[in-house]
């Protein structure tokens, strides 16, 4: 028989030595040791072994053990399919009605139809009624993410009746730090926190000592304005309504981050030109699928750029010391393109950018751009000079340096702010795209002006 570990205080875990005992059959030291760790440690545990340790221990946790596991695991969408054909289906079933609804829906949400509703099929009614509900709703709104289970009470009844309500419905509650209230019709009409409740006299009524100021959001509203309302309010939870202010459910700051991590990887992705963030793990086939499309079109507009660089074709002829300061320009100013742009696009994603704020960052960022440009075309004129002793060359190039850099700056801002005045997500304004279309712009800015004052500088 294997040593048991008692150290309880470490909140390391030893993975070999659960392993061990799990080959061992030796269930009651498993669960001891276990079922003692923090739910996201039994997760990372979970989700490491292979499908054979897996198998054994569907066999030593129940379906609700298990659960908890499946809410704090962190899988890719296509994982979670995986995982649960290793289950029985009966035992899958069980676990899904023991999760927490919002959670049950986001791993259902994975599932193709057939196999969705074989699990749906062994779920209590009731349970499954609340799962169609949320599953009815637009992916990435409030409805899509809120939870049914909260505690309510009606702002008629007493402070006594209210803690009776709580202490009934808070084990299946997935917060109870704030309690909403409802009219007779289920309406929002206010909050109440934990603590105001508690330190109440029981006599009062709950109307009297609730906060009639709620804040909510309604079941379309798209998960990253929720997301900045609960940032911005700094709530562990926020109520959701429909049209006529019934009170639906409620989005816990839990699923918000998940939101937040989501929404930033999705940015990120985008920005970097690809249409999803890489798994490490994923297949070189895979990865070249998710970045390929933009590269593409990315190949495309640099056949524009070679194809204006072809219309210049003389002045290089002519002067070939040209083609030596193209990349400085084309780098240079792409670069400036991308910083404007990384600056719009967050100021767009926290709402620090409203209506009347654009045309101040507008000219902020042409003034920033002006600046820049300056600066850097000084530094160029005064290398040149005493690098080629061509003071005219040298000022041809700082110009569209610097003509460039406020192109570009503007541009990396505009462009994004367009966007989301469209409606497209502004993100997809990704770099290498602000980048590949500045490298046109300062090629014809630069072999332009090149062109323009061809006789000066030969």
């Amino acid at each position: 028989m294997i040593e048991q570990k008692n150290d309880k205080d470490d909140v390391q875990f030893d993975e070999q030595f659960l392993r061990q005992l799990l080959l061992n059959d030796e269930i009651v030291a498993f669960r001891e040791q276990f079922l003692a760790l923090h739910p996201y440690d039994q997760a990372q545990f979970y989700e490491k072994v292979g499908p054979d340790i897996r198998k054994i221990m569907y066999n030593f946790l129940s379906p609700q053990e298990m659960a908890l596991i499946f809410e704090a695991i962190e899988l890719e969408d296509d994982e979670y399919e995986d995982f649960l054909k290793e289950m029985d289906t009966a035992y899958g079933a069980a676990m899904l009605s023991d999760m927490y609804t919002d959670d049950a829906v986001d791993v259902l949400n994975e599932l193709d139809n057939d196999h969705r509703e074989s699990y749906l099929e062994m779920m209590d009614s009731e349970t499954v009624e609340e799962i169609n509900e949320l599953l009815s709703y637009a992916e990435y709104t409030a409805g899509a993410i809120m939870t049914t289970e909260y505690v309510s009470i009606l702002e008629s009844s007493t402070v006594r009746s209210a803690m009776a309500v709580l202490r009934k419905e808070a084990p299946t509650a997935e917060t109870i730090y704030y309690i909403f209230v409802v009219n007779d019709g289920h309406q929002l009409t206010g909050v109440i926190s934990l603590r105001d409740l508690i330190i109440a006299d029981e006599d009062m009524l709950i109307r009297e000592i609730m906060s009639d100021r709620v804040v909510y959001v309604n079941l379309t509203d798209d998960q990253e304005d929720v997301a900045q309302i609960i940032k911005d309010y700094n709530f562990l939870a926020v109520p959701v309504v429909d049209e006529q202010r019934e009170l639906q459910g409620i989005i816990t700051v839990d699923d918000i981050i998940d939101v937040i991590d989501e929404e930033a990887s999705d940015d990120y992705s985008k920005l970097a030109g690809i249409s999803e963030v890489d798994d490490i793990d994923a297949s070189p086939l895979k990865a070249a699928k998710s970045r390929l499309p933009w590269l593409i079109i990315l190949l495309f507009l640099g056949m524009l750029t070679a194809n204006l660089m072809g219309h210049f074709e003389e002045t290089l002829d002519r002067v070939a010391m040209l083609a030596l300061f193209i990349p400085l320009i084309s780098g240079t100013s792409g670069n400036s393109g991308t910083q404007a742009l990384a600056v719009a696009v967050r100021g767009i994603a926290t709402g620090e950018i409203s209506e009347q704020s654009k045309m101040k960052l507008l000219l902020r960022e042409l003034l920033t751009g002006l600046t820049m440009g300056l600066a850097c075309a000084v530094i160029v004129v005064g290398i040149i000079f005493f690098w080629k002793q061509q003071i005219l060359l040298g000022l041809l190039v700082g110009g569209a340096i610097c003509c460039s850099i406020l192109v570009a700056t503007l541009a990396g801002s505009f462009i994004p702010l367009l966007m989301h005045k469209l409606g497209i997500d502004p993100a997809v304004a990704s770099g290498p795209f602000i980048t590949t279309l500045n490298d046109v712009t300062s090629i014809i800015i630069y072999l332009g002006l090149a062109t323009a004052f061809l006789n000066q500088i030969m």
